[in-house]
């Protein structure tokens, strides 16, 4: 096996040397981080742990997104150590490590809930955080099972996406992407005091849907409460609304507008901007963030991987937000 060189500091193994090796060279890890077996091979444990779920069995329209996860990752290599938004570095604050995907069956969502869930708590079980890649929507559901589970409570959360994913059901069908909050919900492992959706947009099926939103708790920041208001306000308001509980953050990478994100499944016009996006992650550090996930990117559908530098940008951002807590 070569030797790679890699950035380290603090003593945390950190991604390849780019400048010594090529980013479009070697093995498509995020960010060209080291994956988890080479950094338990050296006697370290991860704090963060990224890992990718292929599964896209709960999509209502465009499939894809079972191949987000790996297009993520691709897009992810030129990432660099130093972030001068927040001046952290995310990879040298705590040991991040690339977990691999996980492998769950693409015929029976039931089955691929579960098995979600319990790969996500045996990954958590040294006190990890998870920084997961979709997938669709559907899998939120059993990352947050395993998170409240981890936390002992029901958790917050912040919800970004163009969609509400508060349905009951399609084609009668109870779990779906557009359906897994509403199941957290009625399964109590969400702080109904605390959660909020950030982003949504569009048309709905009617005003019941968002008469059956409120009553479950939620918050509704829109597109254009995020243009009309500006970043800091929006902040300020799920800072308020989200308060000192364990917090779990939920990217549909759909939140943003065709324009920044076109490799996705379920598109809308109106969306926020990436710039808005990554400034409202950024204004959430101190949060007691215990998991996160972006989802919904379908690269059939990408171009120049805007999508895909998109989602690894926040994937990358969210990373340290779970570092801080670490």
């Amino acid at each position: 096996m070569l030797n790679i060189p890699r950035v380290t500091e603090n003593g945390r193994l950190g991604p390849v040397n780019s400048a010594v090796v090529p980013r479009y060279s070697g093995a498509p890890t995020f960010a060209l981080l080291p994956r988890l077996d080479e950094v338990e091979g050296t006697g370290r444990t991860a704090d963060v742990k990224v890992v990718g779920v292929p599964f896209d069995s709960g999509v209502s329209y465009r499939p894809g997104a079972r191949f987000g996860p790996g297009h993520v990752r691709q897009s992810s290599r030129l990432l660099r150590p130093y972030n001068p938004a927040t001046d952290t570095s995310p990879f040298a604050q705590v040991q991040v490590a690339d977990a691999g995907d996980l492998a769950v069956n693409p015929f029976n969502i039931h089955e691929a809930i579960e098995a979600i869930q319990a790969d996500a708590m045996e990954l958590t079980e040294d006190g990890a955080s998870l920084m997961t890649l979709g997938g669709d929507h559907t899998i939120a559901l059993p990352l947050l099972r395993a998170a409240s589970q981890r936390a002992g409570a029901p958790v917050a959360l912040l919800h970004f996406d163009a969609h509400l994913d508060t349905w009951d059901t399609y084609f009668g069908a109870e779990y779906t992407h557009g359906t897994p909050f509403r199941r957290a919900v009625e399964e109590g492992i969400l702080d109904t005091e605390a959660i909020s959706h950030v982003g949504t947009r569009g048309p709905l099926y009617g005003r019941k849907d968002l008469e059956e939103d409120r009553r479950f708790g939620f918050g509704i920041m829109t597109s254009s409460d995020v243009y009309r208001l500006g970043v800091d306000e929006i902040v300020a308001r799920l800072r308020d609304r989200v308060a000192g509980r364990p917090l779990y953050i939920s990217v549909d990478i759909d939140v943003l507008d065709p324009a920044h994100a076109p490799g996705t499944g379920t598109p809308e016009a109106g969306g926020m901007t990436s710039r808005e996006l990554l400034e409202i992650l950024r204004g959430l550090r101190g949060l007691e963030v215990v998991g996160a996930d972006v989802v919904e990117v379908s690269p059939a559908y990408d171009h120049a991987e805007l999508t895909g530098i998109a989602a690894a940008h926040v994937a990358y951002d969210l990373i340290g937000l779970l570092g801080e807590r670490a």
